[in-house]
């Protein structure tokens, strides 16, 4: 049994923390939302009345938050973590955020004598409560070996990416093309429905020929072929569409500034953009297809 503090308890930190809970760890919470704390507890988390107070008896703390601004004052803000947990606890940080602050905290880590690694992850929701999700980690090789047996009950695929800053790297890059192919498979299904082929055809060829990719052959973004996809529930969201967009700036924002010209990333962000101004955040990324349908 390891003493796990986790801070962050929404749609992905929910049910992480319940399959570390499920495997017998001792699982501290705390999240902003007292609703998100009753779960928790119901669950067999034991909740605490803060960050901090999550942490103090720590041997790992894990951190799933909305953006690097949040990571770093959490981390680093007067009072962060960094000055609450004992000498040599190992951080995951398994939020989404960009590549500078991922490595300015885990240098700032360093120098308090603790471990860290970013660990973010792909898969969504419905891998987060299978315990199927892939980690994109990044961090020394000491931290590294210590991680993985807690991240192998949440996650089905641990990846060691390299130094600090690697895992976000390797996120952003994934979900650039995650974004860029989602467009695509919505706008060859609109194409076959205009020329008079029918989806499902459409899915038994492409899913068998080079057309094939996850957003089309796990994720379809139009009812039918697959019955469980978000396409199939109104769009409900496994991934929303807000939370692609995020990722897609974060890409184009690295692109920037390391001077990679990603021009179909770009074009991806500004149709996600157009989403977003239609009031579709909260609505699955997949419904570009509902989305361009409209227009």
């Amino acid at each position: 049994m390891t003493n796990i503090g986790f801070i962050g308890l929404g749609n992905m930190g929910s049910p992480m923390a319940a399959n570390l809970i499920k495997a017998g760890h001792h699982v501290t919470g705390f999240d902003l939302s007292a609703d998100a704390l009753a779960a928790f507890k119901a669950i067999g988390g034991i909740p605490a009345s803060s960050a901090i107070d999550a942490v103090i008896d720590a041997d790992i703390v894990i951190t799933m938050l909305p953006a690097g601004k949040h990571v770093d004052a959490v981390y680093c803000g007067e009072g962060g973590l960094l000055t609450a947990a004992k000498s040599g606890t190992l951080f995951l940080d398994s939020s989404t955020i960009d590549v500078e602050t991922a490595r300015k905290v885990a240098s700032a880590a360093a120098d308090a004598n603790m471990l860290m690694m970013d660990t973010p992850v792909s898969g969504g929701v419905g891998a987060a409560i299978a315990g199927t999700l892939t980690f994109m980690c990044g961090g020394s090789d000491e931290a590294f070996a210590k991680a993985k047996p807690i991240l192998d009950v949440v996650g089905g695929n641990i990846i060691h990416a390299g130094a600090s800053g690697t895992g976000q790297a390797a996120k952003i890059c994934n979900n650039m093309m995650l974004g860029i192919q989602m467009i695509s498979v919505c706008e060859a299904f609109a194409m076959a429905d205009a020329l008079g082929l029918d989806r499902q055809k459409l899915y038994d060829i492409s899913s068998k020929a080079s057309g094939q990719c996850w957003s089309l052959t796990t994720y379809c973004p139009v009812p039918g072929p697959i019955p469980t996809t978000p396409a199939n529930n109104d769009y409900e969201p496994g991934f929303a569409t807000a939370m692609m967009l995020k990722d897609l700036r974060l890409a184009a924002d690295a692109a920037k500034a390391v001077g990679v010209n990603t021009q179909i990333g770009q074009k991806a962000k500004e149709l996600y953009e157009a989403m977003s101004e239609a009031g579709l955040d909260n609505k699955d990324f997949s419904a570009y297809f509902e989305f361009m349908s409209q227009k």
